[in-house]
């Protein structure tokens, strides 16, 4: 049996409102087959990678999946903090999960911090296995040197750290079409934590499937982090570290 939490959940019937187009069977979403998944709440079809996967556990509780592995029918959500949050305000999170999963399910209650915590600690464990694989360096001096030869797919930049510091480092490298992506879904504290230092703000990452995956799960949570009524909008106060604890929100932290 998976663990959910050591809070009690929540048991929710399927929603008297159903609409019979909402609930079809479809049978895409059954097999889980072919790139795209659809939002239980929203209805949309995405790209699985901007997506969240659930499962229903053997008690009927919601098991968040965020590899996508588990066993089991997948339910699928947006990676969008307002939706699940709007949803959940308006008393129709556990009635989309019921109407899914096709009877009573037993909801975390509060599943959209658990998901944000989830994904921060992939991403705090993605880039770690990239230190340990060589494919990451931490440090202003580092990140330059290897953006200057052209060994960097993605900069990791600390979501506390200084914003002229960040187009420092970037330069001409920042602009273009050529422009390296960078993510900022850590704190310098975070980032500090995965290289053994107290702060780091500056990271660079090589090109390969890593630099990848970080970009997928950074926008996953950038997603997740968006409060309902500001569409487009992040929320970096709330972000975890990958160890759980509460991230530090000081400014200006360098990381030579």
């Amino acid at each position: 049996m998976w663990k959910t939490g050591r809070r009690r959940a929540t048991t929710s019937e399927p929603a008297a409102d159903n609409h019979p187009d909402e609930d079809a069977d479809d049978p895409a979403d059954d097999a889980e087959r072919g790139p795209l998944r659809r939002c239980i709440i929203t209805r949309e079809r995405l790209p699985k990678e901007a997506m969240i996967r659930c499962v229903i556990g053997p008690d009927r509780a919601v098991v968040p999946d965020l590899a996508a592995r588990l066993p089991g029918r997948g339910i699928w959500l947006s990676a969008r903090g307002d939706v699940l949050d709007t949803a959940r305000v308006q008393g129709k999170l556990a009635g989309h999960f019921a109407r899914a999963a096709r009877g009573p399910v037993r909801m975390p209650p509060d599943l959209l911090a658990v998901l944000q915590a989830g994904l921060a600690r992939r991403f705090g464990d993605t880039l770690g296995l990239a230190r340990r694989a060589g494919q990451a360096v931490a440090g202003f001096q580092k990140a330059r040197e290897w953006l200057r030869a052209g060994r960097v797919g993605l900069i990791v930049q600390a979501a506390d750290g200084s914003k002229d510091e960040r187009a420092r480092l970037l330069g001409h490298h920042g602009t273009g079409n050529d422009a390296v992506p960078v993510v900022t879904p850590l704190d310098a504290a975070a980032l500090g934590a995965l290289f053994g230092r107290d702060h780091v703000v500056h990271v660079a990452v090589a090109p390969g499937r890593l630099a990848e995956a970080l970009r997928t799960e950074a926008a996953r949570l950038a997603g997740l982090m968006m409060p309902a009524g500001r569409p487009g909008g992040t929320k970096q106060k709330d972000i975890r570290r990958p160890d759980g604890s509460a991230a530090d929100q000081a400014n200006g932290r360098a990381d030579g």
